[in-house]
C-alpha cells in the first residue's frame, strides 16, 4: 500500500463523518447568522461541533465494547417503547431529510446552469442528483462510496479556505468571536441555532455501521474512531466557522434557495466571477455529500432494525416452546427463565459475528430506492417550509440519543470500567440532552407558528 492509499485509508472515515453531516442548513444558517450578528457568534461552531463528537464518542464507545451497534442496545436493554418510539420517528425523518436534501441539491444545481424558469430547474436539478445518488449507492459498493466522498470534501475544505483568504477578515476580531463567548439578547437565538445545526442528527448513528464494514473492537477500535471522530467535528467546526466568517463580509437575507444564491452572487460581487463560482462549487460538494450519506448509511438504519427485531422474535417463540414442552409449573418458569437468558445473551454475543452484508439484502434496497423517490414529491413544497420541517425533526433526535446513552453508556455488568461514562462524559451528555430538549422545544414552536 503506497502513502496515498495509506492517508485516504486512515482518514476516509473522518471524511465521511463530515461530509455526511455538513449540509445545506448547517452552511445556511452559519452564513446567516454571521451576516446578521457578525463573528461574535463563532464560538457557537466549535461548541456545537464537540457536543456532537460527545454523542458519537458515546455511541463508538458502546459499539467497541459490546460488538453491538446503539440500535442492538436499544432493542435488547432498553425498554420497548424506546425503539419503536425511534422507528417511527425515523421513517418521518428520513422522508423529510432526503426530501431537504433533494430539493438542497436542486438549488445548488440552478446555480450552477438555470435551465429556464428556477422552479423547473429545481424539480429536474432535484430529480436527477437523487438518482445518481441511488445510482453510486447500489453499484459503486462501500470503498467507491468512501473515496468519492473523501473527494467530495476536499473540494468543499478547498473551496471554502480560499474563499476564506480572499476575502482578508479581521483575523483579531475573528480569534475574539471564536475564544469568547457572548451571549447578548441580540445574538443568543443565532448561537443556540448555530450550535443545533451543526454535525448532523441521525446520520451520527449511521458511523456504526461505516465501522462495522472496518472490523474494529475494543481499545485499538476506540482509538481509530476516536480519530476518526475528531478529524470529522475538526473539519465540521471549520466549516461552521468559515460560513460565519464570510457570511459576517456581506449581507444576505432570507431562507433556503434565495440565501444559497445571494451568497454566491455576494461573493461574485465581492471577489469576481472566481468568488461566486468558488461558493457554488463548495455549496454543491456539501449538500450532493449529505445526499450520498444519507442514502447509503440510512437504509443500514432500517434494515438493521428488522434483522434485530425478528431476533428478538426468536427468543421469544423459543420461549414459549420450552413452556409448552414442559408438564411442572415451577419447572417450567425455572427452565424458560434460563433458556430464554441464554438464547438472548447467544444471540447477542453473536449479533457481530453472524451480520449479513446489510447492503445486499432486499430491505436496504427497497428502502434505498424509497429514499431516493419519495422524498421527490417534496419538490411541491418551498424550500423553507421543508427544512423548517427537518430542523424540527432533527432537534427532537438529539436529546433521545443523548438519554439512552447516559442509560446504556453507565451500566456495570455490560461495560468495563474504562469503557463507561467517566464523570466528564456524564456531564457532558446531560448537557447535550438540556441543551437539545430546549432546541426542540424552540422547533416545536416555530413549527406550530407556521402551520396557525
Amino acid at each position: 500500500m503506497n502513502r496515498k492509499e495509506n492517508f485516504i485509508s486512515r482518514t476516509a472515515l473522518g471524511l465521511v463523518v463530515a461530509a455526511t453531516g455538513v449540509g445545506a442548513g448547517d452552511l445556511l444558517t452559519a452564513s446567516l447568522a454571521g451576516s446578521i450578528v457578525g463573528p461574535s457568534v463563532l464560538w457557537a461552531a466549535w461548541v456545537g461541533a464537540l457536543l456532537k463528537f460527545v454523542l458519537n464518542e458515546g455511541i463508538a464507545r458502546w459499539q467497541m465494547a459490546t460488538g453491538k451497534s446503539i440500535l442492538e442496545g436499544w432493542l435488547f436493554y432498553l425498554p420497548p417503547f424506546f425503539p419503536w418510539l425511534f422507528f417511527v420517528y425515523f421513517l418521518l425523518w428520513s422522508f423529510y431529510v432526503g426530501g431537504a436534501l433533494i430539493n438542497a441539491c436542486g438549488v445548488a444545481g440552478v446555480g450552477f446552469l438555470s435551465l429556464g424558469h428556477p422552479g423547473h430547474a429545481r424539480f429536474i436539478w432535484g430529480i436527477l442528483h437523487s438518482l445518481a445518488g441511488l445510482i453510486i449507492v447500489l453499484r459503486g459498493g462501500f470503498e467507491v462510496f468512501q473515496r468519492l466522498m473523501a473527494y467530495l470534501i476536499a473540494t468543499m475544505v478547498m473551496t471554502v479556505f480560499i474563499s476564506l483568504i480572499l476575502i482578508q477578515p479581521d483575523w483579531v476580531k475573528l480569534i475574539k468571536g471564536i475564544i469568547w463567548p457572548t451571549f447578548l439578547p441580540s445574538q443568543t437565538s443565532w448561537s443556540i441555532a448555530v450550535m443545533g445545526g451543526i454535525g448532523g442528527t441521525v446520520t451520527i448513528i449511521c458511523y456504526n455501521y461505516w465501522v462495522e464494514e472496518k472490523k474494529r473492537r475494543g481499545w485499538e477500535g476506540l482509538r481509530a474512531c476516536r480519530f476518526d471522530l475528531s478529524l470529522g467535528y475538526t473539519l465540521t467546526a471549520f466549516f461552521g466557522l468559515a460560513m460565519i466568517i464570510i457570511g459576517s463580509k456581506i449581507t444576505v437575507r432570507g431562507r433556503g434557495d434565495e440565501v444559497a444564491l445571494q451568497l454566491a452572487e455576494k461573493l461574485g460581487e465581492l471577489l469576481g466571477p472566481a468568488g461566486k463560482w468558488l461558493f457554488l462549487t463548495g455549496f454543491w460538494s456539501a449538500v450532493f455529500s449529505s445526499l450520498l450519506g444519507v442514502w447509503q448509511g440510512v437504509p443500514y438504519i432500517f434494515t438493521d432494525f428488522l434483522r434485530l427485531n425478528r431476533q428478538k422474535k426468536e427468543v421469544k417463540e423459543r420461549a414459549k416452546a420450552e413452556i409448552r414442552r414442559n408438564d411442572d409449573q415451577v419447572v417450567v418458569q425455572e427452565l424458560s427463565l434460563n433458556r430464554v437468558k441464554n438464547n438472548q445473551n447467544l444471540i447477542r454475543s453473536n449479533s457481530a459475528k453472524t451480520k449479513p452484508d446489510l447492503t445486499r439484502t432486499l430491505s436496504y434496497r427497497l428502502y434505498l430506492v424509497g429514499i431516493s423517490f419519495l422524498p421527490l414529491f417534496s419538490l411541491f413544497f418551498t424550500v423553507q417550509k421543508i427544512q423548517l420541517i427537518y430542523a424540527f425533526l432533527g432537534a427532537l433526535f438529539m436529546p433521545f440519543l443523548a438519554l439512552t446513552l447516559l442509560i446504556l453508556n453507565n451500566q456495570k455488568t455490560r461495560l468495563l470500567g474504562s469503557f463507561r461514562n467517566s464523570w466528564l462524559s456524564n456531564l457532558l451528555l446531560l448537557i447535550n440532552f438540556l441543551f437539545f430538549s430546549y432546541v426542540g422545544w424552540q422547533e416545536i414552536k416555530k413549527l406550530l407558528l407556521s402551520l396557525f
